[in-house]
């Protein structure tokens, strides 16, 4: 078994109404390279899942987010959900961690609304993401170079437009994440 990502902590940052399948397809995948994942939330003890037209399950949380630094971690997980989403961007906390991974250069996976939470002005200068048509002007607006592709992998950031990219989604942040930890080990 790939083991590439062993010693190495994943946040994945959501609140209530997470889209569930794009949390658990990359919970699943990265847990098999024997990564370490969180589930960071303002929620306290349980965080409920979307999961297509109705409440989905629940994850057990395992730090609030206001509780935790982005330095504690070496890779974040964004999934979308329009709720989830909403509430993330009301926390300064979700800011705060977001911008140390865009200021520190680590690996960072967004999809669907997920990609949303990446919009801190002036943070994205220089890279390119793929995003949904409702909040692309708030991306260029913080300096992101937008594409028009499904998915995009520009240097240590995946985005994804959605569900239907999910599988492909999984497969660049295991690549983007497992190369990102092999350039540190080297470093």
């Amino acid at each position: 078994m790939d083991q590439s990502l062993a010693g190495k902590t994943i946040a994945i940052l959501v609140a209530n109404g997470f889209e569930e399948l794009e949390m658990t397809e990359p919970q699943r995948a990265l847990l098999k390279t024997g990564a370490t994942l969180r589930t960071i939330s303002p929620e306290q003890g349980l965080v409920n899942g979307w999961h297509g037209k109705a409440w989905g399950h629940y994850f057990p949380v395992d730090k609030q987010v206001g509780e935790v630094l982005g330095a504690d971690f070496d890779m974040l997980i964004l999934p979308g959900g329009e709720r989830s989403v909403a509430k993330l961007q009301q926390n300064a906390h979700t800011r705060r961690i977001v911008g140390h991974f865009l200021d520190a250069g680590k690996p960072v996976a967004a999809i669907g609304q997920g990609i949303q939470l990446l919009a801190i002005p002036g943070k994205l200068k220089g890279r390119t993401l793929t995003a949904p048509e409702a909040f692309r002007a708030e991306l260029e607006a913080a300096g992101a170079k937008l594409s028009e592709e499904t998915l995009v992998v520009d240097n240590v950031t995946v985005t994804a437009l959605g569900q239907d990219e999910l599988p492909a989604f999984v497969e660049q942040t295991i690549k983007v994440f497992a190369e990102a930890a092999a350039v540190r080990k080297a470093a």
